[in-house]
């Protein structure tokens, strides 16, 4: 994703909602599910009429951010495919990361599903369904150009310092491998201590630094020195037992997948296309 400068805390076009901010995705059309209704076409229920409400935690381009005034992004966009079968339209709401662990805004019924570019894990799957995962994700070591950092061997041999989204399995992998990561709340955080030398060299989702190496400022200043195979995969959660949902957004996935959406949303948002992502293996 592109960077975005610290993370805002105003609302746009909607209301505040507890622990988080209502946010406004791109929006398809109401239809089937109606102002009036919570049941959306294919009997999906829904917390609020006529919207699909999405949680997420901003900002993590190139999968969800504020750009112009808008949440916009990859994982967006699939979603609002699924919007769009269901007949209303999407809304997103802010809430910290370490929810999506838990699926709490899940269960306590604010949120239809989460979207956050977040890994399929076992423990996870103990308190949220997950949908089919709908892309491979590995972890990239990026770090100052003038660092002396050429791998992530070489951020331990040389005591450089690591950073890391907190609640993230780059995060997991980092302290798997000993390190002792500088926890940042956000991806933009993230990239913010990497140019401010809190830290020299970071660990994060290779997708996001792709995004930010689209900034030439970025580019000319950090280098991707590892590209770490984790066999990650992402997908969106709903509430257990919630089938009829999972079913929709599976349905929507394999649709775009099979019709070319996919790989024009990938190449919009994340950058060239790989075929091999495009069909991730069964997690």
């Amino acid at each position: 994703m592109n960077t975005l400068p610290g993370r805002r805390t105003r609302v746009l076009a909607a209301t505040t909602a507890t622990a988080g901010l209502m946010l406004v995705a791109a929006c398809t059309s109401t239809g089937n599910g109606g102002s009036g209704s919570k049941t959306a076409a294919g009997g999906v229920e829904l917390v609020k009429a006529g919207q699909l409400t999405t949680c997420t935690h901003l900002p993590y381009p190139p999968f969800q951010s504020e750009i112009d005034g808008k949440v916009q992004g990859f994982d967006v966009s699939l979603i609002d495919l699924v919007a769009k079968d269901l007949g209303v339209k999407q809304e997103i709401l802010d809430t910290p990361f370490e929810n999506f662990k838990t699926g709490a805004f899940l269960n306590a019924g604010k949120c239809d599903l989460a979207a956050a570019g977040m890994t399929i894990t076992a423990e996870r799957k103990k308190n949220v369904d997950f949908s089919d995962p709908y892309f491979d994700a590995t972890q990239a070591v990026l770090v100052d150009k003038n660092s002396g950092v050429n791998s992530l061997a070489d951020v331990k041999a040389k005591g450089v310092k690591l950073g890391a989204q907190a609640q993230t399995t780059g995060e997991d992998y980092a302290k798997s491998k000993g390190f002792d990561p500088v926890s940042f709340e956000s991806s933009d955080a993230v990239i913010n201590g990497l140019r401010t030398g809190q830290v020299k060299a970071v660990i994060i989702d290779y997708p996001v630094v792709q995004g930010w190496l689209k900034d030439k400022a970025n580019a000319d200043k950090f280098k991707v020195v590892d590209n770490l195979k984790t066999g990650e995969q992402y997908g969106f959660t709903v509430k257990k037992g919630n089938t009829k949902l999972r079913e929709a957004i599976n349905k929507a996935i394999a649709k775009a997948k099979s019709d070319g959406t996919y790989k024009k949303l990938y190449e919009q948002w994340i950058g060239p296309y790989d075929a091999s992502v495009a069909s991730p293996s069964a997690s």
